[in-house]
C-alpha cells in the first residue's frame, strides 16, 4: 500500500521547520512552535496538518506580517544553506494566504520567492480572489522570468478550477483576464510550463467550450510540435465530448461515414482481471478520414444508474474502403478514485467523438472464501 499522504508532514519535519527558522529569527521560540505544531498531529489528514502547523506559525511568529515575511524569505533554501523547502512550506503557504493581502505586493512577492522550492499555487489564489485586477497585473509580470517555476506559478496559480485549491469563482465565470498569460506561455522552452497551460485551457473548457475551441482555432495555424501538443491536450474534454470545433481544428470530421463494429470476448468481467474487447472501423465514405477512437466505460454506481469514464485509444488514418481492427484490454482492478460494484456496466465506443457501438457486460465480483 503506498505511504498515506498525510505522511508527508511529520514530527521530524515539523523539527526541521523549527530549527531553519531560528537560524533566521533567534527570537522565534520554536519549543513552542514544535508544541503546538504537534498537539495531536497524527489523528489528523494532510490539510488539516497543514492547517495545525499554519496556526502554530501564527501564535510564533511577529504579528506585523513585514517583520513575518522577512523571516520567511530569509529561511528559504540558499547554495550555502538548507531553508524551509518541500511539503514545510504547504503550511506556509496557507499563512502567506491569511495575513499577506493586507499586505497585497509583499505577500505576492514572498509566494514568488517561495516558488521554486515547493509551490505556491494554493497560496496565491486569495490574492486573486481579493483583488483580481491588482493581483493579474503582478502576477502577468511573471510570463518572462528566468525562473521556470515563477513562470508556470503564472498559469496555474491562476487555474480557475485548480485541484485541491480554493475556486476561483470570478474566472469560472470570465476567463478573459487569464487569456494573455496562458497565450504568452504558450511556447515557453520548458514543458512543465506548457502542460500548466494546457491544463488551464482545460479547466477554462469545462464551462466555456466554444471559448476555448475558438482560442485554439487561433493558434494552431503554423503551429510547433510542441505548441500543438499542448493546444490538443488543452481540447481534451472538448474532444472527449465530440464538440465539432475543437474536432475541426485536429482535422477529424464528423463520423457519418465512418462505420464503428464491437465484439467483447466476453459478456462476463470477473473484478481484478481484464475486459477484453474487438473494434473494426470502416471508413465507408470517399475521402480519406482522420479517425479518433476513444471508449468509455459506463460503471455501475451504489444506486444501480451508469456513470462513464471516457479513455483514450487509438488515432488512425482510412482511405475510402478501409477497414482496421483494434484490439484492447481494460483493466478492472481497484484503483483509490473509484468503488466497483458487481452487475450490469456499459461499454461504448466513441468515433470522431461520436458514440458509434456499445455493449453491456457483467462484471462480477470473486467470492470470498469462507475458512
Amino acid at each position: 500500500m503506498p505511504e498515506p499522504l498525510k505522511n508527508l508532514l511529520h514530527e521530524a519535519l515539523v523539527g526541521d521547520m523549527a530549527d531553519r527558522i531560528a537560524a533566521n529569527a533567534p527570537p522565534f521560540d520554536k519549543e513552542r512552535f514544535m508544541r503546538l505544531a504537534t498537539d495531536g498531529l497524527d489523528a489528523l489528514e494532510l490539510m488539516e496538518r497543514s492547517a495545525l502547523i499554519r496556526d502554530a506559525l501564527f501564535a510564533t511568529l511577529p504579528d506585523d506580517f513585514i517583520e513575518a515575511a522577512a523571516i520567511l524569505k530569509a529561511s528559504l533554501p540558499t547554495l550555502a544553506r538548507p531553508g524551509l523547502s518541500g511539503w514545510m512550506l504547504l503550511p506556509v503557504n496557507q499563512f502567506i494566504a491569511a495575513r499577506g493581502p493586507d499586505h497585497f505586493e509583499l505577500g505576492l512577492d514572498l509566494l514568488k520567492a517561495l516558488t521554486p522550492h515547493f509551490t505556491a499555487e494554493f497560496g496565491i489564489r486569495p490574492f486573486i480572489h481579493r483583488d483580481q485586477q491588482r493581483a493579474l497585473a503582478v502576477i502577468s509580470g511573471w510570463v518572462d522570468d528566468p525562473d521556470q517555476h515563477v513562470r508556470r506559478l503564472a498559469s496555474e496559480g491562476t487555474r480557475p478550477r485548480l485541484p485541491w485549491a480554493m475556486r476561483l469563482p470570478q474566472l469560472v465565470k470570465d476567463p478573459a483576464p487569464i487569456l494573455p498569460i496562458l497565450t504568452a506561455l504558450m511556447d515557453d522552452p520548458e514543458d512543465y510550463v506548457r502542460r500548466s497551460v494546457a491544463n488551464s485551457l482545460n479547466d477554462i473548457a469545462k464551462d466555456h467550450a466554444d471559448l476555448v475551441a475558438a482560442f485554439i482555432a487561433g493558434h494552431i495555424q503554423g503551429a510547433s510540435a510542441e505548441r500543438r501538443r499542448l493546444l490538443k491536450h488543452a481540447s481534451r474534454t472538448l474532444l472527449k465530448k465530440g464538440h465539432a470545433q475543437a474536432l475541426a481544428n485536429f482535422g477529424f470530421g464528423a463520423a457519418a461515414s465512418l462505420v464503428c463494429e464491437l465484439r467483447l470476448i466476453s459478456g462476463e468481467v470477473m473484478f481484478g482481471k481484464g475486459l477484453d474487447f474487438e473494434i473494426r472501423v470502416t471508413n465507408v465514405g470517399k475521402a480519406a478520414q482522420s479517425v479518433m477512437i476513444d471508449y468509455a466505460i459506463h460503471h455501475m454506481k451504489a444506486d444501480g444508474s451508469l456513470s462513464p469514464k471516457v479513455f483514450k485509444c487509438k488515432t488512425i488514418m482510412l482511405a475510402p474502403g478501409q477497414s482496421q481492427a483494434i484490439e484492447r484490454r481494460h483493466a478492472m482492478r481497484p484503483i483509490t478514485t473509484r468503488r466497483y460494484y458487481p452487475g450490469l456496466h456499459r461499454i461504448a465506443i466513441l468515433v470522431n467523438g461520436a458514440e458509434s457501438a456499445s455493449e453491456s457486460f457483467i462484471l462480477m465480483m470473486p467470492s470470498r472464501d469462507p475458512s
